[in-house]
């Protein structure tokens, strides 16, 4: 069968009347060609039967037959502008199933045969009788899971009750007495809580977010304690170290102060005993020599009376050099080495509670309007002491008029605090907190003041409270 030359164009194959490609065409006597519906109802309109082209009259109205071989290119032509004219699928449209090589866009979804077709596939569709009973929709994608599994039907119905997709039987069934609005209709209302949705999870995304980060500081704030623990461990074991080593020298030098005072003891009696045998020496080699070898019975004798009476030499019988005794010294070297260990821990420990609490800090001034008359204030509120002498002031309901005291100008009503005092030049202080309903004219009933005694001359005294309040009005 001859195929379209690709080098032909459409007028080639339209019709002068419809100017559209050539539909069962038919020609003339006269060599012209038309679509045979369209002559027909051209000359159907005519008095006269002419050529629409050249104008040439007939005198019957010509029996024309169909042109087979126009016909066949004409169909082929118009096949092959199709396949032109189709877009190629993208993303987010339907490919044809029976393309192959490059897919085309579908153009329709049967579904019967659970396929979809470009606009070429799609032909039998439109011309087997019994494909055209096939119900042909809009292309989608994934058929099969469009379809009711229980009546092979489209599922185009919404079930509220259930909320599923359901499909025209089932509301004939099992979902006959359900409310069901068409999916177009659920599909706006879920979209409208679409936003609802997002912005409760965008809400859930910043919680965990913002979880994430409580996490992330928590850590790193542990590392930071971990940090400074460690710290102040080094510190506190080092001083401990310190402690033991010194222990441990007093301990060694003692030891070595008893070896001493014994070699030093052995020393002196050897250097005595080592004179003792020199002198004995001399007197054996030289007088022995002298009297063993004199004749003279006069000197003899005398000479001899003195090596005879000689000075008593020390009895050395009784002298001895024992070894120290260093029983109990290490044991009382551990005792003294635990109580100084138990002195400085205590100090650590103390320091340590400190620093802990030194993290609740305020920074406190003292309020003049509250001053006993006696009192004078530093200009920063720092400072108080007692004047001595009673200031004549205007009468103010906040003034102490009973007691020496003085109020903060800061009020705490609940949690913990911390603040140091340093007093000096007294024997007795009251330090504390108050509720700022204190009666300032008689004696103070309520309140955690904390007395403070001792003898204090040219020293200072640095003291420090830690409150823990609940719900207290200051």
């Amino acid at each position: 069968m001859a195929s379209a030359n690709t080098c032909w164009s459409e007028e080639n194959f339209s019709c002068s009347i419809c100017l559209d490609v050539f539909n069962n065409p038919v020609t003339t006597t006269c060599g012209h060609n038309f679509c045979r519906t369209c002559i027909t109802k051209f000359w159907d309109e005519q008095i006269q039967y002419k050529c629409p082209v050249c104008n040439k009259l007939f005198s019957i109205r010509p029996d024309l037959q169909v042109n087979t071989f126009l016909s066949e290119l004409a169909a082929q032509f118009r096949t092959t502008v199709r396949v032109k004219e189709q877009l190629f699928v993208e993303q987010a449209e339907v490919p044809c199933d029976f393309c192959t090589g490059t897919q085309l866009k579908a153009v329709k979804s049967c579904l019967e045969c659970f396929m979809s077709y470009c606009q070429t596939h799609l032909e039998p569709h439109q011309r087997v009788t019994r494909l055209q009973k096939h119900r042909l929709v809009e292309p989608m994608d994934r058929l099969e899971d469009r379809m009711c599994k229980k009546h092979d039907r489209l599922l185009e119905l919404f079930c509220q009750t259930e909320q599923e997709c359901v499909c025209q039987f089932c509301t004939e069934g099992d979902h006959k007495s359900h409310p069901v609005v068409p999916l177009k209709e659920e599909y706006e209302v879920k979209t409208a809580q679409l936003g609802e949705i997002e912005a409760e999870v965008q809400q859930m995304i910043q919680e965990r977010k913002q979880k994430i980060k409580e996490i992330t500081d928590t850590v790193e704030l542990s590392s930071k304690y971990a940090d400074r623990e460690i710290a102040d461990g080094v510190q506190v074991f080092t001083a401990l170290i310190g402690c033991v080593e010194k222990c441990r020298d007093d301990f060694n030098q003692t030891v070595k102060e008893r070896l001493k005072s014994t070699e030093k003891r052995a020393e002196d009696l050897i250097k005595e005993l080592e004179q003792e045998i020199e002198d004995l020496t001399n007197i054996s080699s030289e007088m022995m020599k002298q009297l063993s070898h004199t004749e003279d019975h006069l000197h003899f004798l005398q000479a001899f009376r003195s090596l005879k009476d000689p000075q008593p030499p020390r009895d050395w019988t009784t002298v001895e050099v024992r070894p120290p005794s260093y029983a109990g010294t290490l044991w009382s070297s551990l005792d003294q080495l635990e109580e100084t260990l138990n002195m400085e821990m205590e100090k650590l420990r103390e320091a340590a509670e400190l620093k802990s609490v030194q993290q609740y800090e305020v920074d406190v001034t003292l309020d003049p309007d509250t001053a006993h008359p006696r009192l004078i204030l530093s200009e920063d509120g720092k400072q108080v002491h007692d004047g001595g002498v009673w200031k004549e002031l205007p009468d103010n309901p906040k003034i102490f008029t009973q007691y020496i005291h003085v109020l903060t100008r800061q009020s705490f009503s609940s949690g913990r605090f911390y603040f140091e005092v340093q007093v000096k030049d007294k024997t007795e202080w009251y330090l504390g907190v108050a509720r700022e309903s204190i009666d300032r004219i008689s004696e103070i009933q309520g309140g955690p003041l904390r007395r403070v005694t001792g003898v204090f001359t040219t020293t200072m005294m640095c003291w420090y409270l830690v409150m823990t309040l609940l719900s207290v009005s200051l």
